[in-house]
């Protein structure tokens, strides 16, 4: 069979030769369909997510759509490396398959399902929510942030604060639900005081962050300020990609002047169950909420030259053969 094979970090895999796989116990080997390439992906391929560094070569792609030997259609995640979802086949274990809804087609459950995880496992399990909260999402103008926004929305949020930095799709949140958006293309006194303002006049108690970076800093500067502006007394900051770096410089004084506590959300930080249950309700709640996510179709065959495309708000979905054909679209 094939698969799209890192051979070396930082390189684009290969769509090539790889051995078939077997299913060990408790395991089911999956024909394809589609599989997205998100920030995991990239991440693992280049050797530096802090999930997993896999020995080369190995196969990427951490979650993917496609057919069971009797003809179910699931998702799953996480193969057994070094096998991953970018292959016509892949052996998985049992309790990593979700039945698809029949209402989602294979290429919008591909691209939505880790965007969804990311702000779904957090705003239901781990920061005490509870509908009437308002929410700011760092770095809204990404596929997993826009989904952010629409989620939270969903869960009875009272008001949602988006910042990115593309000025076309910042424009374009108010439609998933934003209630005001601020530019992040330069994160300083402005940004702030622009952050300083929504907390006041919205009493934030959520902030969702997709980018870390400079405009982390001066949200948290902001929460934490002098003379905190009027808002519940904790704040929970979570932390959840970083598209903007990996380090912050973060004083001290905001987290003594204030009720702001930070954790992250990510593989590793929650049990392995919760994240298929997130997964599994955020898939079955999409077209019931009218959830939307823009995605990119690639034939599987293209990886290599559509590796390094320009990133955008567009998911990269690949279409991989399986069962005889072309994958659901």
């Amino acid at each position: 069979m094939r698969a799209a094979v890192v051979r070396a970090f930082g390189a684009p895999p290969e769509w090539s030769e790889w051995p078939e796989p077997t299913a060990g116990p408790h395991q089911t080997v999956v024909t394809v369909t589609a599989a997205a390439v998100s920030p995991v992906v990239r991440g693992r391929a280049s050797g530096t997510h802090y999930s997993l560094r896999p020995e080369l070569p190995f196969v990427a792609g951490v979650d993917g759509v496609g057919r069971t030997p009797d003809g179910q259609r699931v998702y799953f995640i996480l193969p057994p490396p070094p096998q991953g979802a970018l292959a016509e086949r892949v052996a998985v274990d049992d309790d990593h398959l979700l039945p698809l809804p029949d209402d989602l087609d294979d290429g919008t459950a591909a691209a939505a399902a880790i965007p969804g995880m990311s702000c779904w496992l957090p705003l239901t399990r781990r920061v005490g929510w509870t509908a009437g909260m308002s929410v700011l999402v760092n770095g809204a103008t990404g596929a997993a942030g826009g989904t952010a926004v629409q989620v939270a929305r969903h869960l009875g949020a009272a008001h949602v604060v988006a910042t990115g930095r593309d000025p076309a799709r910042l424009a374009e949140l108010s439609g998933l639900g934003a209630d005001r958006v601020i530019s992040v293309a330069d994160p300083g006194p402005s940004f702030q005081a622009a952050v300083r303002a929504a907390v006041g006049e919205y009493g934030i108690g959520v902030v969702l962050d997709y980018l870390w970076g400079p405009s982390a800093a001066a949200i948290v500067a902001a929460i934490g300020a002098p003379d905190p502006p009027r808002g519940p007394r904790t704040v929970r900051f979570v932390h959840i990609g970083g598209a903007s770096g990996d380090t912050i410089v973060l004083p001290g004084a905001p987290l003594r002047g204030s009720g702001l506590e930070i954790l992250g959300s990510g593989f590793g930080s929650s049990p392995a169950a919760e994240v298929r249950a997130a997964i599994d309700e955020f898939l079955r709640a999409y077209h019931r909420a009218g959830f939307r996510i823009r995605l990119a179709e690639r034939p599987i065959a293209t990886i290599a030259a559509s590796w390094s495309a320009p990133p955008d708000d567009r998911r990269p979905v690949y279409r991989i053969a399986g069962a005889g054909g072309a994958a659901t679209t």
